[in-house]
């Protein structure tokens, strides 16, 4: 009769209970036991706890006589906490062990959940605070629950100033505009309040929250105008020190020791140490931005600016008034203050007009003027200004018939074209090919974080069997796809590297379309662009930087070209 109601009472117990007696023997299980051990009492009792309850450490116990409480340890997909106490007679001699355990699976898992949501709400918070703008969250009602730290900067209001209060609590003037939200669930954008106690002036923009299609409040993030205009001003900033930033590339950069290279390599270098007028001629991508660079560090002129633009990437009316400055209120849209021109900009340095050829008639009449003159005036105004310039222009197009068809006035070709240089086709010095490669690659690890240290002589022969309609900078461009083909770990560049474009040209004959020179460079120059804009997902930005061209030069050619 005890002993029926000592086992009723044991199996009642929430924990689980099992009992072994000194030889590590079991005598005593309750239900508990069973269902988290996933075992039978009849198969237990009287049988050894080692080799039949799993992660036993009760033999231990029985050993050691030294307690052991809380214990975490997983059971085939349960967690449990065991107490483990060892029974002693009089004497301190162990005649059993009692394990005290529960599954303490499911509140395990809550408490993992919990911590998730706490690490989550943190990771939120921290995501808020870090942004530089004010931010501001209501709820359904139009009441403040969140704000982060620009918001307390820019307004100068606390979160205990507001959260919890109608949304109405920091309008200094003007309307509310969570409860506007509140009240038509419709978007707001770039709205102009002042709030705060210094009344700052911002533009806010709010948007309705929806989860599952209920409303339950919005968020607001707010701009300091004061902040926007200082941002304005220091891009503009920015913008300029980029345009003038002193020339990066000297005559050592230029490699190639072929005749024609060096009988253009030699001009640049003496006519460097005069202060004429310079006209680069050769077809796209043989390097005249280089040689300009190059004459110029090499001048007296190396320590002034070196102003580059791009004739062919800005319109008529935006390149007048990028080369030739205006005063304020010169024209609808004129910055306040007026804009310094690249001439003026250029004053005691170098002036470099890429792609001249595309200058429009309008702009070159007035450059024209300057070149006879040494002096503009800039739109708006009626004071000329004198200046010290060294202009050095570049072109790939045919001039000579440009002045025929009177595209191009021959008065602006024959100041300009006091001394060409005339840059060769890659294809009229491949000898060259393996200087330039070599330190096309050496730029190219560094840009891409490789160690790249050599070209196979299979792969090497097919660079120098292809044509190069693209020159110099089709080269870099092969090159830089070449490495991004390669392992990490890879050190040569093989011909299996090379892009499929170049290696029909591997034989001894290359097959050459026929057609005008200009119409196959253009077809050419379309592949490219278009296969650099697939490898960069669209993204202009990143094309132009690996064509080596400016983003506005890129959209004039996707234009220009038809590039979908």
């Amino acid at each position: 009769m005890k002993e029926h109601i000592f086992e009723e009472i044991v199996n009642s117990l929430v924990e689980a209970v099992l009992v072994v007696d000194s030889s590590g023997i079991i005598i005593l299980i309750n239900d508990e036991a069973c269902r988290i051990l996933g075992l039978k009492k009849d198969e237990v009792v009287g049988k050894p706890a080692l080799g039949t309850i799993p992660n036993t450490r009760l033999h231990i116990v029985l050993k050691t006589g030294e307690p052991e409480y809380d214990k975490i340890q997983k059971l085939n997909q349960k967690t449990i906490v065991t107490s483990r106490i060892p029974l002693k007679s009089a004497d301190g001699k162990v005649y059993a062990v009692m394990a005290v355990f529960r599954d303490i699976t499911t509140v395990q898992k809550m408490a993992e959940e919990v911590t998730n949501l706490k690490e989550i709400e943190a990771l939120l918070t921290a995501i808020i605070d870090s942004t530089h703008d004010a931010i501001s969250v209501a709820d359904e009602r139009g009441r403040i629950v969140l704000v982060n730290k620009a918001y307390t900067r820019i307004t100068g209001m606390s979160p205990k100033d507001v959260v919890g209060k109608l949304a109405t609590v920091d309008i200094a003037e003007g309307s509310s505009l969570h409860i506007e939200v509140a009240r038509n669930r419709q978007p707001i954008y770039n709205a102009r309040l002042k709030v705060g106690p210094a009344r700052k002036e911002v533009i806010v923009n709010i948007t309705p929250l929806f989860v599952k299609g209920e409303f339950k409040g919005s968020v607001g993030v707010i701009h300091d105008i004061s902040e926007i205009e200082k941002l304005a001003s220091e891009l503009e900033d920015t913008r300029r020190i980029l345009r003038y930033v002193k020339a990066r590339y000297t005559f050592d950069d230029i490699a190639g020791s072929s005749p024609k290279l060096k009988v253009a390599v030699e001009q640049a270098k003496r006519v460097s140490r005069t202060r004429m007028t310079v006209l680069l001629r050769g077809p796209s991508g043989t390097g005249k931005e280089l040689f300009a660079h190059a004459i110029h560090n090499a001048s007296d002129r190396a320590k002034n600016s070196f102003v580059s633009v791009n004739c062919a990437a800005l319109p008529e009316s935006i390149l007048e008034s990028e080369l030739f400055g205006y005063r304020e209120g010169a024209f609808t849209g004129a910055k306040k203050g007026g804009k310094r021109g690249l001439l003026i900009e250029a004053d005691k340095g170098t002036l470099f007009l890429d792609e001249i050829g595309k200058m429009d008639i309008t702009v070159q009449s007035k450059f024209l003027r300057f070149l006879q003159d040494k002096e503009i005036t800039p739109l708006g105004s009626t004071k000329p200004i004198r200046l010290d310039v060294r202009v050095i222009a570049a072109t790939n197009l045919d001039l000579e018939r440009l002045v025929e068809e009177k595209k191009f006035l021959a008065d602006l070709y024959y100041r300009l074209n006091v001394v060409p240089i005339i840059i060769p086709p890659l294809s009229e010095h491949k000898e060259d090919i393996p200087e330039i490669a070599r330190v096309v690659v050496m730029k190219l690890n560094q840009e891409y974080g490789r160690m790249v240290e050599n070209i196979e002589p299979e792969a090497l022969q097919i660079l120098m069997n292809y044509q190069w309609p693209g020159n110099v900078r089709e080269l870099e461009n092969v090159l830089g796809r070449s490495m991004i083909n390669m392992e990490p770990q890879e050190r040569v560049i093989r011909k299996e590297h090379l892009p499929e474009l170049i290696k029909p040209a591997c034989g001894n004959t290359t097959t050459v379309k026929t057609g005008k020179l200009s119409e196959l460079i253009s077809e050419y120059e379309k592949r490219i662009i278009a296969e650099t804009l697939k490898k960069h997902s669209g993204n202009k930005t990143e094309a132009a930087k690996e064509l080596g061209i400016s983003i506005r030069a890129l959209y004039y050619k996707i234009e220009k070209l038809g590039i979908s």
